[in-house]
């Protein structure tokens, strides 16, 4: 069973910062790019961050570019995404999921259930 699971959300306050997990079982991730996406309430889901199946490539949305970073393991077979000076407009549920392809330019097929992020004092 195809399964990824995200791990490292918490509270945290302004300025502070996390490192969120992404774990997959069931298949290997070396294939496939992966996405970082948060959603908050009310809001529609936001994709936010993107690494290439190698690594060598990334990108980030403008609201997360030069605070969140985005890298890879494949012989742990995880993604995270090291968010610093977070900001109360960070507060989501985070998500990551694996591209149809090695590249950030296809669908996303496999979803992990999320993980919470709140900034707040």
């Amino acid at each position: 069973q195809l399964q990824l699971v995200e791990s490292g959300g918490g509270l945290v306050q302004p300025g502070g910062s996390l490192r969120l997990s992404c774990a997959a079982s069931g298949f290997t991730l070396d294939y496939y790019a992966i996405g970082w996406f948060r959603q908050a309430p009310g809001k529609e889901r936001e994709e936010i961050s993107c690494i290439t199946n190698n690594g060598y490539r990334t990108n980030y949305a403008d609201s997360v570019k030069g605070r969140f970073t985005i890298s890879r393991d494949n012989a742990k077979n995880t993604v995270y995404l090291q968010m610093n000076s977070l900001e109360p407009e960070d507060t989501a549920i985070y998500y990551c999921a694996a591209n149809i392809k090695a590249y950030c330019s296809g669908a996303y097929n496999s979803w992990g259930q999320g993980t919470q992020v709140t900034v707040s004092s």
